[in-house]
């Protein structure tokens, strides 16, 4: 099982995420093997609607407030550097690993 990257920081934890919009659905397609977190997003790259998407799907699969997410880098990008606040790099790998972990046997 291929482990994505996940950073510790002052406040909170970093990942870096592969963005793909317009998607069938919204759900975590993979890990590429620089550890990146690929998710699928439904919403496409207009005016801010998939980074919205992104937001409140990973506030969704952490358990979390979307106020507690902020894209630091990468916000026009498919690459994205995404900054979580408040939650240790730990937890954020228990509950993201638990979130695929749930997606993969129901698949």
């Amino acid at each position: 099982m291929r482990k994505f990257k996940l950073h510790n920081g002052e406040r909170g934890a970093a990942l870096t995420v592969r963005v793909t919009p317009r998607a069938r659905r919204t759900e975590v397609a993979g890990i590429r093997e620089d550890g990146t977190l690929r998710i699928r997003i439904t919403a496409p790259p207009v005016e801010g609607r998939a980074n919205t998407a992104l937001i409140e799907y990973l506030a969704e699969v952490l358990g979390i407030r979307k106020t507690r997410i902020e894209i630091l880098a990468g916000e026009k990008g498919l690459d994205k550097i995404v900054s979580i606040t408040g939650m240790p790099s730990e937890e954020v790998q228990k509950r993201l690993q638990a979130w695929i972990d749930r997606t993969e046997e129901s698949s």
